[in-house]
């Protein structure tokens, strides 16, 4: 007698049609309109320390920058990037072009 094959009555079964009772009817789908696309500008970089003070480079020095990194969240592509500098954490930001 050979091997007994295991997986032949593993057939899903197909689900069964819900009812049209008005608890179960869809609704009709909501049009959504697409936002057009923002176009970004080139990145620049910026340092944020432990109070969460940032900083940009300009000048050949680091000045204070005018938003934190939270306020550029809510506009622009914000990346963190894996290096440090002198326990700073530094991210890559692009601003969207006007």
């Amino acid at each position: 007698m050979g091997p007994r094959n295991r997986h032949h009555n593993s057939k899903r079964q197909k689900p069964r049609a819900a009812r049209q009772h008005p608890e179960f009817v869809r609704a009709a789908p909501v049009a959504v309109e697409k936002k057009p696309p923002v176009v970004y500008g080139k990145p620049f970089v910026v340092l944020e320390d432990n109070q969460k003070d940032t900083f940009i480079y300009s000048g050949g020095k680091w000045v204070p920058h005018t938003k934190t990194i939270a306020e550029c969240r809510e506009d622009c592509q914000v990346t963190e990037l894996a290096q440090k500098i002198n326990g700073m954490t530094r991210y890559e930001i692009c601003s969207p072009l006007a």
